[in-house]
């Protein structure tokens, strides 16, 4: 009886092969909107955790907070300075390492080429921190670090804007703004990081010549410490926050006018944001599948009405009710099934294709695949049950004589 109903809806929508792709095209958009934007989302979100997790899951970001003063406007509190960075590291015993780091866009210029990039104040422990290695040259020296003499350390970008290909800058000057500085080495190659910016654009001298020679000041708004991978990350914070606030003289009862960050918790919030991002593009997208629905009770109500005598006939012939209601219901769940299998396929092709475009995971789901077939089947049982009740609700007598 099914298979008979199936192979029956199958005849039908092959004599209206147009109509019924036309029907079905809100249920292929939807199905593929759905299973792209949720693979898309969970290939986006694995890969910004790889990429964060590569920046370092046990690093933590020391940073002046910042306060709002009348009017709206911000400012922040006292920064860092480098005695904060060196009482830190004697005392945090859970400290691999730890780099006061200060940064400025400047102008560097070498011969007659010149090239708007990052400068950045840093001490050794930066490049453990960032688990940076040379690819030619030296770290600074202690003595240059101490006196902060005018050597820097160039990152590939600037190498490949400023020098002719295949010349070494190493031993070679540079100009930063009004001073020049002696290149002692240079960077490995990195990429651009989770936020899209290029790491490689740099140029890294120490942080005294930093602040004698381009902020002219002593601040340090901002410190990178490493801790220790038997150290758990919190323990590691409540240290370091002990320590904060006996420097800054902070109270019992007084919040800190510091914060302190890790990439955990970045990486929380940025899997809290795509999972909502997907959640709601896919509320968006599924409204195509109701619409959908609506486009086959719709085009099944003209069938219905279009089979008036055949429907006649059939009662006539011995059919029952339940059975015409079980023919359009199946006709309208097949032609819901087969757009679903469609959108599948064409949603599978849509994330694999924004996957390698975007340089993403390429993740298909087989649950959100298996859920979306199933509620497109639903759609099709839902919105062709009005149309079956109507045909299975005919008055044999009066279809017959319809014409």
């Amino acid at each position: 009886m099914l298979f008979s109903a199936f192979l029956q809806a199958i005849r039908e929508i092959r004599r209206n092969l147009m109509r019924s792709m036309l029907t079905a095209m809100g249920i292929v958009i939807g199905i593929a909107s759905v299973i792209a934007i949720v693979n898309i989302g969970k290939g986006a979100s694995e890969s910004i955790t790889k990429s964060v997790s590569n920046l370092g899951s046990n690093i933590l970001y020391l940073m002046p907070s910042q306060e709002h003063g009348p009017g709206g406007n911000s400012a922040f509190t006292k920064p860092f300075t480098m005695k904060d960075a060196e009482i830190l590291k004697a005392s945090v015993l859970s400290l691999e390492a730890i780099s006061p780091v200060a940064t400025a866009s400047v102008m560097a210029l070498y011969k007659d080429q010149n090239y708007q990039t990052s400068v950045r104040g840093v001490n050794n422990d930066y490049f453990a921190v960032q688990k940076w290695e040379l690819k030619e040259g030296r770290f600074f020296e202690p003595s240059e670090l101490r006196t902060g003499q005018n050597v820097c350390i160039v990152g590939q970008t600037v190498i490949g804007k400023l020098f002719p290909l295949g010349e070494s800058p190493v031993g070679t000057k540079i100009r930063l703004q009004k001073f020049s500085c002696e290149v002692i080495g240079t960077l490995n190659t990195k990429g651009a990081n989770t936020f899209g910016t290029d790491q490689d654009d740099l140029v890294v001298v120490p942080i005294k010549m930093f602040q004698r020679r381009i902020s002219g000041n002593e601040d340090v708004p901002l410190m990178m410490t490493l801790v220790k991978e038997i150290t758990p990350l919190e323990e590691a914070k409540v240290q370091i926050e002990q320590v904060l606030r006996e420097r800054r003289h902070l109270k019992e009862k007084e919040e800190n006018n510091f914060s302190i960050r890790s990439m955990t918790a970045l990486l929380d919030t940025i899997s809290n944001v795509t999972s909502m991002l997907t959640v709601m593009l896919s509320a968006v997208a599924a409204i195509s599948l109701v619409v959908g629905g609506i486009g086959i009770m719709n085009i099944m109500l003209v069938s219905v009405t279009e089979r008036t005598r055949e429907i006649g006939i059939r009662m006539a012939v011995g059919a029952m009710a339940k059975d015409i209601l079980i023919q359009f219901l199946i006709e309208a769940t097949v032609l819901s099934a087969l757009g679903g299998i469609i959108g599948l396929v064409l949603g599978i092709g849509i994330t694999v294709a924004v996957a390698y475009g975007l340089d993403i995971a390429v993740i298909i789901d087989p649950a959100i695949s298996v859920i979306a077939l199933v509620f497109a089947m639903l759609i099709g049982i839902f919105f062709g049950l009005l149309p079956a009740k109507k045909a299975s609700n005919m008055n044999p007598i009066d279809a017959l004589r319809y014409e």
